[in-house]
């Protein structure tokens, strides 16, 4: 199969670049550079094609493919520009959308669980949308636009909510890169790590190797269709602390801090994962044996 990957130079996109490509796929990477690193495609053969999803001439140069995972985005939450959000997340959304419209070609795009806000937990794929900053707005629309598109269309059309991802090649994201690997980088030096009084808000993680698992394997799907992609089970910040403390060796305590997002900031996620195991396509690990992983076969090394 040959498979195109939007962003493929990004945390989540370069992981499904590796796994396609154990696989056996040709893949081909259409990525700018802004909000990447080319150290996450080391070793790998992807063919690279050093474009900007805004640019429409851009697609008139790729090669004949089979399917398209569309993972370029603006993912800053705290990002104030919100003309260059909705420009890249939305605008961009829509021509990945209509050259796969165009040539028949299956798509996967990366929504998230930021389009439900604080809405009600476990969150299921059916619920109102309520998203609390631009960024999930953006990707609110992307998923309105891909269900409407999607009753006419002739390839399917696969929309991904992505909870709180983590795991290798999220250096390069600095601030917006997981929790987990920014109390990493305080643990790793013996420093007590900080948190939003008092630890206890909670997400749910999931490790990238599933979320790279689930995405490429998603290209499988014969139906449109929009799925949570998490383990359906919500861990505290606190939670992280001990796992880490766990995998490093330490007891450092928390250092908790008055959180400035207040009114902005998702105090709970819980994905309803039910659609997943109904296509046994659910995580596979925990978070305190995706930290573990994460630690020992990554971080330590770094």
């Amino acid at each position: 199969m040959k498979v195109l990957i939007t962003g493929g130079a990004g945390f989540i996109g370069s992981n499904v670049v590796k796994l396609l490509e154990e696989r056996g796929d040709s893949v081909y990477v259409m990525d700018d550079f802004s909000h990447a690193s080319y150290k996450n495609l080391e070793g790998t053969c992807a063919e690279i094609i050093c474009a900007d999803i805004l640019d429409k001439d851009a697609y008139q140069k790729l090669p004949k493919l089979d399917a398209v995972i569309h993972e370029a985005a603006v993912t800053d939450t705290t990002l104030k520009d919100d003309r260059k959000m909705m420009m890249v997340n939305y605008a961009g959304f829509r021509n990945v959308l209509d050259f796969c419209l165009d040539k028949n070609i299956k798509l996967t795009y990366a929504s998230s669980a930021g389009v439900y806000g604080n809405g009600p937990s476990p969150m299921r794929e059916t619920q109102e949308l309520t998203p609390h900053n631009t960024y999930g707005y953006s990707k609110c629309l992307c998923d309105y636009l891909a269900v409407k598109v999607s009753k006419k269309a002739k390839i399917p059309i696969v929309g991904l909510r992505y909870f709180n991802v983590y795991g290798p090649n999220e250096a390069h994201k600095e601030k917006s890169a997981s929790m987990i690997y920014q109390l990493y980088l305080q643990m790793a030096k013996g420093a007590r790590p900080r948190i939003f009084k008092f630890g206890e808000q909670k997400r749910d993680f999931i490790y990238v190797k599933d979320v790279a698992r689930i995405t490429a394997d998603s290209l499988n799907l014969k139906k449109s269709c929009i799925l949570n992609v998490g383990t359906g089970t919500a861990r505290s910040f606190n939670d992280i602390i001990a796992a880490l403390n766990k995998a490093i060796g330490s007891s450092l305590e928390p250092d908790y801090f008055d959180n400035p997002y207040v009114g902005l900031y998702q105090d709970y996620t819980q994905a309803d994962a039910a659609s997943l195991g109904q296509l046994n396509m659910e995580a596979k690990f925990s978070l305190d044996e995706g930290i573990l992983d994460y630690v020992n076969k990554h971080l330590a090394s770094r």
